[in-house]
């Protein structure tokens, strides 16, 4: 035991709720409990950072007529900042050293007016505040209430009934796109938000951040004057800080985040959100390998409060929960002021080829007419594509050599832009090579397509549209994004391309039309959940066109017309498309009807890897079997892609009723087998990527 030589905080960083669910966390995920207190304590307050002081200048009284005709005359600079702070008529104040670089005064016109009582000085808190600085702000949102239809308005009342109950509860609010969940949440965090309570706010994307934030912003600040703050892994340590402080002390009551910011430190919580709860990012790939959704449900579950999952197109997961009564289902089938779901189009690309139809490798006829029809009614388009890059790979014509990453078992993707082949998994770059490496033919041609492919062709075929494309190889500024998006906003872009960073979340009411490539992308993954992705993936993505007052239309573009993911998701068909996946997921054995734990043995030696994961299995098989009687383990196998940064893996599964305990046992397990000190194993509970 050590003496304490400081207190870096003059509050506990962690209330015993946080504690519980760290300890619940440690033992469900499998996860170390120093990494899970280090996630929920932002590195800020460990370095023990603390809040800054500033001199603040405000103003203090008017100045008379004869008073402003004097500064003018003989004290110009005073007059300057006088006009500046007398008509910006802030509360808060601002900050003497920023403003007078700003307005290129001297500190000395600060002290002249203050020894005229025109301003006052004083020291106070500099608070860091992001997304308060007007880019893709909330100008463009308004502040007022709207009017709820009979859908929305049962819906919020049940959330409301259970909110006043002030017991724990978990709905699912399924809602078409389009629907108003929004405005739904916002009538239910009104009511949290009674007596002093607060509320955490879960998107899945940071990108999603900024607007959300304008909107609650827009509507809880304005009205009601409570502190909204932003928490996720893109802000600065002094913002991080400020967002933590502002939540531990109460000057703050409500927290948007992405799933980092399930562990806020919000006082007295009523009410957690996980809007779009179906997608993927909401799972952690590092460790701890947590599910912000889940952990979500149990913080809501610690502190008695209200959790509300809302999506279009739910998990089968939270559809199951509700079929059985351990969620409460709220369903809305319309979109807000009687507004139409988008015609959605499906293109057979076979056909397409075949006919010779298309004008490029990309767009189909159909699709390019759309296009143009849009811009010359002056209206917008998004194109989605989830694939970066320019091309999909190297392919030789004489050989059949593919470029593949030395350091991964994936092929380079061809970046046109860069002049570059480049891996997704690892980002290792070569140059593009002028002759096959393998037999120097100098055949060698690009597949598949990306984003640089669709913009460089869309540049190429409507000359007159302002195109801009978003995706991570585009957004790497900070900011970036959120300007994007507002200039798309306010109309100074006709065609947005991007990947999944456009696909969901965001309204552009003068969209209306949206445009799927390759939209059959996801349904080749080798992952029991393809199906239920693609069939999200094109519902989500269409679900932008037609949010404005004018209809929308959807173009799919895909070799696989009459896959059932499609064929649902061009009807709209959630109920079915559930129904006849569960049913295939109940036959089967995989989740929701169990949990799954997927076991990956990597290591730089191949043949110990694979040595190790057999020798693992024949160890555990007999212990497991005896405790665990209906256990499946499934393995070892080769990972769907054997090699990451120089890595082998091989994976083991296990499909279990009973995730804590198996947990439990597979922990003490893996104390007891000898290891090879240079390959690690880990544990993912309920895995989402299994790729």
């Amino acid at each position: 035991m050590k003496f304490v030589q400081s207190i870096e905080q003059p509050f506990p960083v962690l209330s015993p709720e946080l504690l519980d669910l760290a300890h619940w966390m440690e033992q469900y995920y499998a996860a170390g409990l120093p990494e899970i207190l280090e996630l929920m304590i932002p590195a800020a307050v460990r370095k023990g950072m603390r809040v800054q002081e500033r001199t603040f200048i405000a103003l203090s009284r008017r100045a008379t007529p004869e008073e402003m005709a004097e500064l003018r005359r003989r004290a110009p600079q005073q007059a300057k900042l006088y006009r500046f702070i007398a008509d910006q008529s802030s509360r808060d104040g601002f900050v003497k050293a920023e403003l007078c670089k700003r307005l290129k005064v001297s500190t000395a016109a600060v002290s002249g007016l203050v020894k005229k009582e025109l301003l006052r000085e004083f020291q106070g808190r500099l608070e860091r505040e992001a997304y308060n600085d007007g880019i893709a702000g909330g100008e463009h949102v308004q502040a007022v209430a709207h009017a709820l239809n009979a859908e929305q308005q049962a819906a919020a009342d049940s959330l409301i009934k259970s909110l006043s109950d002030g017991c724990y509860r978990t709905h699912l609010l399924q809602g078409v796109t389009g629907s108003g969940k929004t405005e739904v949440y916002l009538q239910v965090l009104r009511a949290a938000l009674q007596n002093e309570g607060g509320a955490i706010f879960l998107v899945p994307e940071v990108a999603l951040t900024p607007q959300t934030v304008a909107r609650l912003r827009a509507r809880l600040e304005q009205e009601s004057g409570v502190k909204v703050v932003v928490w996720h892994s893109h802000l600065s340590d002094g913002e991080r800080y400020d967002a933590w402080y502002a939540l531990a002390t109460g000057a703050a009551r409500v927290v948007v985040g992405a799933r980092s910011a399930i562990f806020a430190p919000v006082r007295n919580l009523r009410l957690i959100v996980v809007d779009e709860e179906h997608e993927p990012a909401f799972k952690q790939e590092e460790s701890p390998r947590y599910h912000g959704r889940d952990v979500a449900v149990y913080r809501s579950f610690l502190q008695r409060c209200l959790c509300v999952l809302g999506s279009a197109t739910p998990s089968l997961e939270s559809v199951h929960n509700a079929s059985i009564g351990k969620y409460r289902l709220n369903v809305m089938r319309q979109r807000v002021v009687d507004r139409q779901l988008p015609i959605m189009h499906v293109v057979d690309m076979k056909r397409e080829v075949r006919g010779k139809g298309q004008k490029s490798g990309v767009f189909s006829r159909f699709l390019l007419d759309r296009l143009q029809e849009r811009l010359e009614r002056k209206e917008q388009s998004i194109l989605f594509i989830n694939r970066r890059g320019y091309d999909a790979s190297l392919n030789c014509q004489q050989c059949g050599h593919v470029e593949m990453c030395e350091h991964c078992a994936v092929s380079m993707t061809h970046h046109k832009a860069e002049g570059l082949l480049r891996c997704h998994m690892c980002g290792a770059e070569r140059a593009v090579p002028r002759h096959c490496p393998q037999c120097q033919s100098p055949d060698i041609h690009y597949k598949g397509s990306g984003t640089q492919k669709v913009e460089d062709i869309a540049t190429k075929l409507l000359p007159k549209a302002r195109i801009v494309r978003i995706d991570a190889d585009t957004m790497q500024k900070r900011h970036l994004f959120r300007t994007v998006l507002d200039e798309f906003r306010k109309g100074k872009i006709d065609i947005l391309v991007g990947t999944q960073m456009i696909a969901k979340g965001l309204d552009f009411p003068n969209v209306t039309l949206v445009g799927l490539i390759d939209a059959d992308i996801s349904l080749h993954l080798p992952d029991f959940r393809a199906s239920e992705r693609t069939f999200q993936l094109l519902v989500q993505v269409a679900g932008r066109a037609g949010r404005g007052d004018q209809p929308g239309e959807v173009v799919v573009q895909t070799f696989l017309p009459y896959a059932p993911p499609v064929q649902f998701a061009r009807r709209q068909d959630f109920d079915d498309f559930a129904l006849e996946e569960l049913e295939l997921r109940k036959q089967f054995g995989y989740p929701p009807y169990r949990h799954i734990i997927h076991h990956i043995i990597r290591g730089t030696n191949e043949d110990k890897v694979v040595w190790y994961s057999e020798q693992w299995v024949k160890f555990i098989e007999p212990r497991l079997q005896a405790s665990f009687p209906g256990i499946e383990i499934r393995g070892p196998a080769p990972c769907p892609i054997p090699k990451i940064k120089n890595l082998y893996r091989f994976q083991v599964w296990y499909f279990t009723d009973n995730v804590s305990r198996l947990v439990a046992e597979l922990q003490q397990l893996r104390s007891q087998f000898q290891w090879d000190p240079n390959l690690a194993n880990v544990l993912d509970v309920d895995a989402v990527n299994l790729i």
